[in-house]
């Protein structure tokens, strides 16, 4: 079960980013469960989305113990820095593709409310959240954000497109600019228009009224693929976290799963 959701090759990734062990005193207390074993537990609740108490015994670790780790771990921004490398190692191989990205985001319910919520205006004013995201041109994601359900996807553009990270390549230096980005009607400002120009960036947004975004969906089919992807982490159904900081840790343990997994198939 452990090798099955934790691979070698994701292990051996992990294990670069994970915090050194911290020591103990000799003489006495409870032995320290191994990182593989908790980090197959973390990942079984964000696939199965069932809660830390039903976390089975199989692993070792109690879910007490798993989500103790959890919380230190995303802390320090340990799935942020997997995901990164997980795209380090597909961008060396020439595996991304920056010549067509785009920019989507999808809504879920808050049932706990906590931070980075708010009235979701296609939901009757419930609480909730928004993943916002970024993908290259096969629809693995290089860029993720989350906030209230209230934000306009507009206001996420410019952070999301800030937010790349610098990825290695197969030749030559590092990239975090994609070469055209296609978005909805959501984007249909003109000052994004100028700001992505400036930053060198060809864009592809529909426009509100003008234009039908069939066409447009020719290349941005590929984002709502991935958003399906991220229903395969059920624990990102519904958001059950009150700080964002661990909403946004199953996000991109979810991200870093499609991108590892993608390639093996």
């Amino acid at each position: 079960m452990v090798e099955r959701l934790v691979p070698d090759g994701l292990w051996e990734l992990f294990q670069r980013v994970v915090p050194e062990v911290p020591t103990r005193p000799q003489g006495g207390g409870r032995r320290r469960y191994g990182d593989r074993e908790v980090l197959a537990a973390i990942i079984f609740v964000a696939t199965t989305g069932c809660t830390w108490a039903q976390v089975p015994p199989v692993f070792g670790p109690s879910g007490a113990t798993a989500h103790r780790r959890f919380m230190e771990w995303s802390q320090a921004r340990v799935w942020a820095k997997l995901h990164r490398l997980v795209l380090d190692e597909l961008g060396s191989r020439g595996e991304l593709d920056w010549s067509r990205c785009a920019i989507d985001s999808v809504n879920m319910r808050a049932l706990k409310g906590g931070n980075l919520t708010g009235p979701n205006p296609v939901d009757r004013g419930k609480k909730g959240s928004k993943i916002h995201l970024i993908t290259e041109r096969t629809g693995l994601p290089i860029s993720i954000g989350i906030s209230g359900a209230n934000l306009h996807d507009s206001q996420a553009l410019e952070p999301l497109v800030r937010g790349i990270p610098p990825i290695r390549s197969r030749r030559g230096p590092r990239r975090r600019r994609p070469a055209k980005l296609h978005g909805d009607k959501g984007y249909d400002y003109d000052h994004l228009r100028r700001w992505l120009r400036q930053r060198g960036i060809r864009h592809r947004i529909a426009r509100k009224g003008t234009e039908s975004s069939k066409r447009l969906g020719r290349h941005r089919w590929t984002i709502e693929r991935t958003m399906s992807w991220l229903a395969g982490c059920r624990r990102l159904h519904r958001r059950y976290e009150r700080k964002a900081v661990h909403f946004l840790a199953f996000t991109s343990i979810a991200c870093t799963l499609i991108c590892y997994r993608r390639p093996t198939k």
